[in-house]
């Protein structure tokens, strides 16, 4: 699963890349941005609480 998360993370990655270079406004560009930061945070919360003693088993 670890592999398939990394892999389904890469292709994501790559096409929020592409969708950001062919936007033209700046204020697009910063929500995509802003976007991208959210999902980031997202994921660090769920690896630090899942590496907590106690937290949810992956």
């Amino acid at each position: 699963m670890e592999d398939e998360d990394i892999a389904l993370n890469s292709v994501l990655g790559l096409e929020l890349n592409r969708v950001f270079f062919a936007v033209r406004e700046t204020a697009n560009k910063q929500k995509i941005i802003e976007f991208a930061r959210e999902v980031l945070q997202g994921e660090r919360e769920d690896l630090a609480e899942s590496a907590l003693p106690g937290g949810p088993a992956s």
